[in-house]
């Protein structure tokens, strides 16, 4: 058997189930690697080898019990240090606050417990997980394992360095504007955000703007399926979860790869009216290679002329960033803040409740004229990001609101999916001479995640 991070997350989940392999010597070997690791890409901010492998032992122990396992028994994975887990420290990848040791499980974190899986720890984010990039003044930036000069992005940067470099087989994400799509993009995996409600415990309903869901980043669609299946495996207590649950299985669909579809082409970006968005040539030739085998697959591939409110810039600031103004930052600590927190916190302070109830509105009517536009297409192909993965520091070196704006033009094709509540997935197409992966974002039709993990498959085997 090959070494165990270079197995599958499907292989993997199988050498477990047969007992080729216990989950103490899994979670040992990810261990291991992480300490050999991490130094140099600081994809983790906590590694918890205690907890880790008490809960393998743990793990072992009910195996050879004969009860009931959960999907990913024995699987090991991480979260974003946004995420509570249990008797962990979490820092919201800020030096503002004193991290706080949580009491209990965040949802996402104890579904996936449920599942049989192991956490070995919690992994860099921006502040707050503000940013599209994994860099704070807490810990060291996480690093881009195809090259450590170059950002992971994020805010699930963290978590994609440590798939990206075979410290986990997978790990969850967070996406309320691209946050897993991103950074998949930056480091060659495939990043699925799921439909709004499609995960129970990452539903897109907690937020203001309900943009944020929970989704997998992994080294292949079928991986990427695998996870999606623990995570929407368990009870489902509201409305729009309930109205989404898929009947069958995502990894098998992924493993089926089946599926022709229309697909509409667009580069246009609803940031496009207010910035300068442009793409450069690695992106464009990403987007040449994502055609070429979206075509070979035998898809129809056709333009669009969509086009989108002027007003969404401003009103998708606003809402995203509304939750600032209600952080509990003691006034002598507010100087811990960086930069793009502390501009945005200052006009989210400035706010009224009007301009708030108006962007909301603004949004929601964007939205359904989006979702109508789209209906013409099966999927939309767009860029996954406008540029190659960003240098270490590059958004931090300037002030916050250019800060801002150079993340609008790096990732200006993501946040639109998450204010429309749509499944969206990107995928590697194009390696550049110096090692760098680029991706396409495919763009789904409401609860079609199944289609999005097909057609990635279908790209992967021809890229193989």
């Amino acid at each position: 058997m090959a070494d165990l991070h270079e197995l599958s997350a499907l292989a993997l989940q199988d050498a477990l189930a047969r007992g080729a392999v216990s989950a103490r010597e899994v979670t040992e070997h990810f261990l291991r690697r992480i300490d050999a690791l991490n130094p140099d890409l600081g994809s983790f901010i906590t590694v918890t080898h205690d907890h880790a492998l008490r809960a393998a032992d743990h793990a072992d122990r009910l195996r050879s019990s004969g009860a009931a396992l959960g999907p990913l028994h024995g699987m090991p994975l991480a979260h974003k240090d946004l995420t509570d887990v249990a008797d962990v420290r979490t820092t919201l990848g800020t030096a503002a606050l004193e991290p706080s040791i949580a009491a209990k499980d965040a949802p996402l974190a104890a579904v996936l417990r449920r599942a049989g899986a192991i956490s070995l720890g919690k992994t860099q984010v921006p502040e707050f997980g503000l940013s599209c990039y994994s860099e704070n003044r807490l810990a060291p930036p996480a690093r881009n394992p195809l090259d450590r000069e170059l950002s992971p992005a994020g805010s699930s940067g963290g978590s994609a360095a440590a798939v990206a470099a075979a410290m986990l087989p997978f790990a969850p994400g967070t996406d309320g504007g691209g946050s897993v799509r991103i950074p998949a993009a930056a480091t060659g995996l495939v990043g699925l955000k799921p439909n709004r409600g499609r995960v129970p415990s990452g539903s897109g309903q907690a937020d203001l703007g309900q943009f944020v869901v929970a989704g997998p980043l992994a080294r292949s669609a079928v991986d990427a399926g695998m996870l999606l299946d623990a995570l929407v495996h368990e009870p489902s207590y509201r409305p729009t979860s309930a109205a989404s649950r898929y009947p069958g299985s995502f990894t098998d669909a992924a493993l089926r790869a089946e599926g022709r579809f229309r697909i509409g082409l667009s580069t246009v970006s609803p940031f496009s009216t207010a910035m300068d968005i442009g793409l450069d040539s690695a992106a464009v030739d990403a987007v040449r290679a994502g055609i070429t085998l979206l075509q070979n697959a035998g898809h129809d591939l056709v333009d669009t002329d969509l086009t989108y409110d002027s007003r969404y810039h401003e009103a998708f600031q606003l809402v995203w960033t509304a939750s600032l103004a209600t952080l509990p930052i003691p006034a002598e600590r507010e100087n811990r803040l960086t930069d793009i927190t502390r501009v945005l916190r200052g006009r989210a302070l400035r706010r009224s409740a009007a301009d708030l109830a108006g962007a909301v509105d603004v949004l929601r009517a964007f939205e359904q004229e989006t979702i109508r536009q789209y209906s013409a297409y099966d999927m939309i192909l767009t860029p996954a990001v406008a540029m190659s993965p960003r240098p270490i520091g590059w958004y931090t070196d300037a002030d916050g609101d250019t800060d801002y704006e150079r993340q609008c033009q790096y990732s200006p094709y993501t946040s639109m999916v998450n204010v429309c509540g749509l499944p969206a997935v990107t995928i590697p197409t194009l390696t550049l001479p110096d090692g760098v992966s680029m991706s396409v974002q495919l763009i789904g039709r409401p609860g079609e995640e199944a289609h999005l993990l097909a057609v990635a498959a279908q790209l992967e085997a021809l890229r193989r």
